[in-house]
């Protein structure tokens, strides 16, 4: 049996403290590989926070990899661990602005990006949903990977399915509350038969408030890992990579420490 370990960063990200939040996903990756991690998975927006455009604007955003980017790329490439961060990115091309979670190998090369489809408004006006779906192959394994509410609708992970992925990764900011999650990871999972990891976020942005936020595993239409940590954390669980069957019972959860 070939173990896969996933170690989720629950952050607890400063609105538009760019600089500071980047510090935090670099501790929150070395404590992952510390602790003997495979893949490493960021919340929604976690360099930034969700509600950054009113703060500072989106001037900062470049193509991808910038200067950050490219010396983080080194970093996951010396830790030997595979990273999937979520970054907003400008096509060099067309200037859009898109949401995006990068899949970053042990090799420190990008091997792809999926860019969020289903775009709130209000927040998330400054980016333009992508259009293109695929699984991303990371370490031999097909991962489909979702941005927050493209869990909503059961269309992006089937066709992630359709296309070949077996296992779904969603970056999310998804707090409690009057629209909080009612059933939709669950529900994916069930759609797909894939096993769908949520990695969310916690503490609170200019006027949202994600304490509380869980970070969760799901698994034939059953949350069978929950976590909601009130300071940033790590989250560990251990996956039989051939299978994909979960190995652990409970989340090893650890405080990140910048």
């Amino acid at each position: 049996m070939r173990r896969l370990r996933t170690a989720l960063l629950h952050l607890v990200p400063v609105t538009g403290a760019v600089a500071a939040n980047r510090r935090l996903i670099e501790a929150g990756v070395r404590s992952a590989a510390a602790r003997g991690a495979d893949y490493v998975l960021t919340p929604e927006l976690a360099v930034c926070g969700y509600e950054f455009d009113a703060a500072i604007g989106t001037a900062w955003i470049e193509p991808q990899p910038d200067a950050w980017m490219s010396r983080f790329c080194e970093l996951v490439r010396a830790l030997g661990v595979t990273v999937f961060l979520s970054h907003p990115e400008r096509d060099p091309a067309t200037g859009r602005l898109h949401n995006s979670v990068f899949a970053i190998g042990p090799d420190g090369r990008i091997a792809g990006r999926h860019r969020k489809i289903h775009v709130l408004t209000g927040a998330e006006g400054w980016s333009t949903g992508g259009g293109d779906i695929a699984p991303v192959e990371c370490d031999g394994l097909a991962v489909g990977l979702l941005v927050c509410a493209d869990a909503f609708p059961p269309a992006p992970a089937r066709a992630l399915k359709a296309r070949g992925a077996r296992l779904l990764i969603s970056a999310a900011a998804w707090g409690p509350g009057l629209h909080e999650p009612n059933g939709e990871w669950e529900a994916r999972s069930l759609d797909t038969g894939l096993p769908l990891i949520v990695c969310n976020r916690g503490g609170r942005d200019r006027t949202l408030d994600f304490t509380g936020a869980e970070s969760i595993v799901a698994i034939a239409g059953r949350r069978v890992l929950s976590a909601r940590p009130d300071r940033s954390a790590v989250l560990t669980c251990d996956w039989d990579r051939g299978g994909l069957t979960l190995l652990s019972a409970e989340w090893d959860a650890s405080e990140i420490t910048s």
